[in-house]
């Protein structure tokens, strides 16, 4: 027993498996690098692909251009959407601005938008839970303005008004947490005893990893960094879900550098994870930060084993600077400029 350290001085890692990049932002990210391997640059995107500010700047050096709204788009180019989605308006917006499209929506993303659809057709009221202005929120409500109110939190439920309550749905944004969504259900039921759930979970399943991973790591970290970007719901959830689990200290940092030393001050084990759009190499970076102050021991806490992947979109099958240019001729009577 020389050791003269007690155990609790020793300082580690926990490290969130899963954690990072989901299925969906995996593909939307390919499908951004294919599309300017196959049809050279530029190619424009609407939004953010994905929330990551590195992965918008090193894709912007590949010869992406971002911009807010698909009628900034010069006519004859191609553009993509993000994997967040967008409201039907907008793909009528593309066509008349003559661009092909490539639709880059998570699939999950795409399966709540089908049933925003059919819940509408059967004339019921929808009560979508969200965050207002978030752009996966405004796509889904796009799909059905007419049938969709926003509830924003349990402290939201109080002024929602539907016009049969025995006609009612909810729906949800999938990046939230689990338990913020169950406890405005748990309001709205109260408010509405006949409100009907989800054919099935809306709450994208690698969210949902990605929490229960952080909250174990957090029940044994003095403090949890997070890395990702501050306009990424998931990578914000992650944050609250570490310190409602008991976690001291929580942060979200988009690089290893935004780290403050002076929060290391008394700590042992730091957890650490990322969000959904969050490429490892800044997780690396981290760990390499952590790692010249002492942090050098690392042990993966896994809660879940994650194999889905989702095919890329089909439109990068098709030669879209081909249909581009068709739908300039087709509105010009004259062959597009090459």
């Amino acid at each position: 027993m020389g050791d003269m350290t007690a155990p609790t001085q020793a300082r580690r890692v926990l490290l969130a498996a899963p954690r990072g990049y989901c299925a969906g932002v995996d593909r939307a990210v390919i499908a951004v690098e294919k599309a300017l391997e196959q049809y050279g640059a530029p190619v424009y995107v609407r939004h953010e692909i994905v929330h990551n500010k590195y992965v918008v700047q090193t894709l912007e050096k590949k010869g992406a251009i971002f911009v807010d709204q698909a009628t900034e788009v010069p006519p004859g180019n191609i553009v993509m959407f993000s994997a967040h989605g967008v409201a039907p308006s907008v793909h009528e917006e593309a066509r008349e601005g003559r661009l092909a499209t490539i639709d880059a929506t998570c699939p999950l993303v795409t399966k709540v938008h089908k049933e925003a659809v059919r819940f509408a057709n059967d004339d019921y009221d929808i009560l979508l839970i969200g965050h207002e202005g978030h752009e996966e929120v405004i796509g889904t409500s796009g799909e059905a303005p007419d049938h969709i109110t926003l509830v924003d939190g349990p402290e939201d439920v109080a002024n929602v008004e539907v016009r049969d309550d025995s006609r009612v749905v909810w729906l949800s944004q999938t990046t939230l947490s689990v338990d913020e969504t169950m406890e405005t259900v748990d309001a709205l039921k109260e408010k509405f005893p006949n409100l009907i759930s989800p054919p099935s979970d809306d709450i994208c399943y690698a969210t949902q990893n990605r929490q229960t991973a952080i909250k174990e790591l957090a029940q044994q970290s003095d403090l949890v960094i997070v890395v990702g970007s501050k306009n990424s719901s998931n990578s914000q959830r992650m944050v609250d879900v570490a310190k409602q689990a008991g976690c001291p200290a929580a942060y979200l940092v988009d690089f290893a550098r935004e780290i403050d030393e002076t929060w290391l001050e008394g700590v042992s084990t730091v957890g650490v994870s990322s969000g959904a759009s969050v490429p490892d190499v800044l997780v690396e970076e981290v760990l390499a930060w952590l790692s010249e102050r002492g942090y050098g021991d690392v042990e993966i806490v896994k809660t879940a084993e994650e194999s889905l992947t989702f095919s890329l979109p089909k439109e990068l099958r098709r030669d879209l600077r081909a249909e581009a240019a068709a739908l300039i001729e087709e509105r010009t009577g004259r062959p597009a400029a090459s």
